[in-house]
């Protein structure tokens, strides 16, 4: 297990060059042609990245799954930045939940989805 610390900065600091390149020169930046495709292309994409990470991780080769994961959390953060979402909204939604079971977070969920029937 590591015991490195999680640090968010290079997120934060990769999402706030994911926005400068919305509306960008697509023939420059591979960030603009997602953004000038739509968000189903982007959400296409970070499906197409969950999928392979997947692979990797079964396949056993941590090496391609760093590569696949920050491919996927790339995506992630341009599907993010075209549906205006903020990291910060994640980051408090994570904080929220925190030191919350997984299994009762989801069951409330659940129940608010059915309107507590």
């Amino acid at each position: 297990m590591s015991t490195h610390k999680f640090d968010a900065t290079v997120l934060d600091s990769l999402f706030r060059t994911i926005e400068g390149r919305k509306g960008g020169d697509v023939t420059q930046s591979h960030t603009a042609q997602l953004f000038q495709k739509g968000t189903a292309k982007i959400a296409q994409k970070l499906g197409e990245e969950a999928v392979e990470a997947v692979i990797e991780a079964m396949r056993g080769d941590k090496a391609a799954l760093v590569a696949e994961s920050s491919d996927l959390l790339y995506h992630l953060l341009v599907l993010w930045a075209d549906r205006d979402i903020d990291p910060s909204e994640v980051w408090a939604k994570l904080k929220e939940r925190e030191g919350i079971s997984g299994i009762a977070e989801k069951a409330a969920r659940r129940e608010a989805k059915s309107g507590g029937k």
